[in-house]
């Protein structure tokens, strides 16, 4: 079973004294169940705060009709095991036993958790994730009214009604056909500010090539004036002011900063949530609508995605020779395992990247990065960096070829590798 396989075959049911009572997991998963997994810990005061608000709600589906059909699993960040057991004795749920780091650690990595507390429902048959942001599951469904929590269907989220910068309204008619991106974004912002011209511009660009693109903007602004003001600088659509649309659409995407930019295809298929890298390295729209390239160079508009998922990267000494040679021995492994995840219907487990020194504007971007990594300034140098795990593993080889990088890769995904910790001195 998919959730056993996360969990293992049994998680802690109860602490007494020194009796630890266990249950099965085949017990509370299976066809028709929710198993949520609660990340949190007893020296984080949000998570006091929102655990016994998580617990009011867990007992009123347990005194419900899919009382059987629900429960949630603790795994904790506590920092020693007394601090986990008077936490846990706080809780009604199971736990994932406080020595059991690993599997702990695996599934924060599996699911990408950046802070706690996080709260993920997954389904108890196949252990799909039906929402990351199960916090505001409880807070817009106190009653559990809404169990088992399935995800729409993008086009369903997405809807069919929408304004134009005059505040007209338009219909479906404004995205049929169309790849469309979600611009996550708001006039407060400084960063939106500054990206939004060079969307606009590659927007027209785009249109005036006759490419079947349009926008929906997904505002975040904090009034229904700013909002206005910043749309009006904008030529394509938006969801109108305050839409719930809006907060359903950042949780499906996991939008955790703005600007963002999704991109997805005309069957709402995604094709990528790194829209704003995307445009600024090409605002002509010449690789339009921006498919994810197996390789890319560490660049200011690349780098966003090493601190959300595990990269490869092969430090280089800037030099063209030394880049293209870095091209080679990477691309072919990149496309290997990128296929291989995407026949197991996996999302992508390592991003690839190739960077240099030397050779121009990215040079702040890729000292900035060794420096954080504690990294030898030497080149070649493999790494695998890990900013969600805050962790570094380094490659003792300079002598770089396909091979190498492919049992690198290897060892890495087995957990093989000897990692030590970002930052460390």
């Amino acid at each position: 079973m998919a959730v056993s396989s996360l969990l293992g075959d049994t998680v802690i049911k109860k602490i007494s004294g020194d009796k630890v009572e266990e249950a099965a997991t085949a017990t509370f998963s299976g066809a028709g169940k929710v198993v949520g997994l609660y990340f949190s810990a007893h020296w984080c005061p949000p998570c006091r705060a929102f655990t016994p608000k998580l617990a009011e709600w867990y007992n009123k589906i347990k005194s419900g009709s899919n009382a059987e059909n629900f429960d949630i699993v603790f795994l904790s960040s506590d920092r020693d095991e007394g601090s986990f057991r008077e936490y846990f004795n706080e809780m009604p749920w199971h736990a994932v036993s406080f020595s059991d780091k690993a599997t702990k650690t695996n599934l924060s990595r599996k699911f990408k958790v950046s802070g706690i507390p996080t709260l993920i429902l997954l389904d108890g048959e196949t252990g799909a994730v039906l929402t990351a942001d199960g916090r505001s599951i409880v807070a817009e469904d106190p009653e559990g009214t809404q169990f088992p929590w399935k995800p729409k269907p993008l086009s369903e989220l997405i809807g069919e009604e929408f304004v134009t910068t005059g505040l007209k309204e338009v219909g479906k008619e404004a995205i049929e056909g169309k790849v469309l991106g979600l611009y996550f974004s708001a006039h407060w912002c400084g960063p939106c500010r500054g990206f939004t011209p060079q969307l606009v511009e590659s927007y027209n660009k785009l249109k005036q090539a006759g490419k079947n693109f349009e926008i929906i903007f997904c505002s975040s602004d904090r009034d229904d004036k700013s909002f206005k003001d910043y749309f009006g600088t904008m030529p394509w659509i938006s969801l109108p002011y305050n839409d719930p649309r809006k907060k359903a659409l950042s949780r499906h995407f996991d939008v955790s900063g703005i600007p963002t930019l999704v991109i997805v295809d005309e069957e709402r298929k995604l094709v990528t949530t790194q829209g704003r890298a995307a445009v600024s390295n090409d605002a002509d729209g010449k690789e339009f609508p921006w498919y994810p390239k197996p390789l890319n160079k560490l660049t200011g508009a690349t780098a966003g995605q090493i601190n959300d998922s595990p990269s490869l990267i092969l430090f280089t000494n800037g030099e063209q020779e030394e880049m293209d040679k870095a091209m080679k021995v990477i691309e072919p492994v990149a496309k290997e395992y990128i296929e291989k995840w995407k026949k197991e219907n996996k999302e992508q487990e390592v991003y690839f990247f190739y960077a240099g020194t030397g050779d121009g504007s990215d040079d702040d971007i890729v000292q900035s990065l060794r420096q954080f990594a504690n990294l030898a300034d030497t080149t070649p140098l493999l790494t695998i960096i890990d900013i969600p795990e805050q962790t570094v593993y380094v490659s003792d080889t300079t002598d770089m070829t396909e091979a190498l990088i492919r049992e690198y890769l290897s060892k890495y995904l087995a957990k093989t590798l000897d990692g030590k910790p970002l930052r460390s001195t």
